[in-house]
C-alpha cells in the first residue's frame, strides 16, 4: 500500500477532498478510517457514493484498514486516507501502519472542545493523540486547502 496522503477532516469525502486533495494525493483509492463511520450504513453508503470519479471509496473499522495494509493485494496501490480524528490514527500508527505526515483540516467544534487554529477545535484526549504522533516523528501540518502555507501544528499546541 502506498499512502501517498493522511488527512484528518471530519467531514471527510466533500468536495474539496474530491476535486482537490485526491487530486494532489494522485491517489486511486480514498479508505475513511473510522470505526464509527463504518458501523453507520447510511453515512458509509452517501461517502462511498460521493468518490470522485475514477477513485473507488471503502468506509473500515480501524482493525480491517491495519489488515488492508499488510494485504499484498494492496501493494503499490496509492491511498489517500481520511480521519476524523488524530486518536484513530495513533491506533493505526501503534499497529504497525507506516505514516510520516499528516494534514490536519478540519476538526469541528463540539462541547468540551477549544480552537486551535481557525476550523481546527480540540480537546485534551485530540491533544495528546497529536504529541503522540509527533513523538514518533510524525509530521503535522495544518493546511485546509492545497493553497494554503503549511503551517507546523505543533507551534499551536
Amino acid at each position: 500500500m502506498n499512502i501517498t496522503l493522511v488527512r484528518i477532516d471530519d467531514r471527510l469525502i466533500h468536495g474539496q477532498v474530491a476535486t482537490s486533495w485526491s487530486k494532489e494525493a494522485n491517489c486511486e483509492r480514498i479508505i475513511v478510517v473510522s470505526d464509527e463511520v463504518a458501523k453507520d450504513t447510511l453515512r458509509k453508503t452517501l461517502l462511498i457514493s460521493v468518490s470522485p470519479p475514477g477513485i473507488k471509496a471503502s468506509v473500515v473499522p480501524i482493525d480491517k484498514m491495519v489488515r488492508a495494509y499488510n494485504n499484498p493485494k494492496y501493494e503499490g496501490v496509492k491511498i489517500l486516507l481520511l480521519f476524523t480524528n488524530p486518536t484513530d490514527i495513533v491506533r493505526v500508527v501503534e499497529a504497525g501502519v507506516k505514516i510520516d505526515k499528516i494534514n490536519v483540516g478540519g476538526m469541528c467544534f463540539k462541547e468540551g472542545k477549544r480552537q486551535l487554529a481557525n476550523a481546527i477545535n480540540v480537546d485534551d484526549k485530540d491533544v495528546e493523540a497529536f504529541k503522540k504522533l509527533n513523538s514518533y516523528n510524525i509530521k503535522l501540518e495544518i493546511r485546509h486547502a492545497i493553497t494554503d502555507p503549511k503551517v507546523d501544528l505543533m507551534t499551536k499546541l
